[in-house]
């Protein structure tokens, strides 16, 4: 099987299946999109992948696109070390805490909505940083009192999940922008252990093919 990840580097939901895929130990080659230049919308990514959004996912001529959807399509199809509870109740609380950052967090924070806030609605470097720091304190307020409750070492558990496939990227993020985290010190806590892991390093932004010079 042959596994080609369109994305960019600093794309936190490309994160999510670079991260996914070292867990599972999975080979694959990347082709970047430069988000800062538009190219996700030129006409030959959008025959793959009509929103023009990256990461799409080629498998062997098939496309899947949308990451949430992807984990899960790597986690069946490579089911070690599996990314899911074995219950039914764990696996909707996980498939929670990995919605709260995919579905409430991420999409109002994305290059779309901030390119639109800075030159459709004249917001300021100032008005859209505390746009960033707003949405990002609600998701992980929620998600402080489930990692609380529901982690041991790592977001959901002792055990890795699409969980913190979504909470690692996102912290990049509120890192990024210089969110203060520190009203959140278990989802904190266990980021901070999920990333020092070989997998976490090797997906991590800055150590991507097509990342800036530092």
């Amino acid at each position: 099987m042959s596994l080609t990840l369109h994305g960019y580097w600093r794309s936190t939901t490309a994160y999510r299946v670079r991260i996914a895929l070292a867990l599972k130990g999975v080979e694959y080659a990347q082709v970047t999109h430069d988000l800062r230049t538009g190219a996700q919308r030129e006409g030959g990514y959008r025959a793959l992948n009509p929103q023009g959004l990256v990461p799409a996912l080629d498998v062997d001529g098939a496309v899947l696109t949308q990451s949430p959807a992807i984990l899960e399509w790597i986690d069946e199809t490579y089911p070690e070390p599996p990314l899911l509870p074995s219950d039914a109740t764990g696996r909707a609380v996980v498939r929670a805490m990995a919605a709260t950052i995919a579905c409430d967090i991420h999409p109002v924070n994305n290059l779309r909505i901030l390119t639109t806030l800075r030159a459709g609605l004249g917001a300021d470097e100032a008005a859209v940083n505390r746009w960033i720091a707003r949405w990002i304190g609600d998701g992980f307020a929620a998600l402080e009192t489930s990692i609380a409750r529901h982690g041991d070492g790592f977001a959901f558990g002792a055990t890795l999940t699409i969980a913190d496939c979504h909470l690692v990227p996102q912290v990049y993020s509120a890192e990024r922008f210089a969110v203060d985290l520190s009203p959140y010190p278990h989802l904190k806590a266990a980021a901070d252990t999920a990333r020092a892991l070989p997998a976490f390093v090797d997906a991590h932004p800055d150590r991507q093919p097509d990342s800036d010079p530092t």
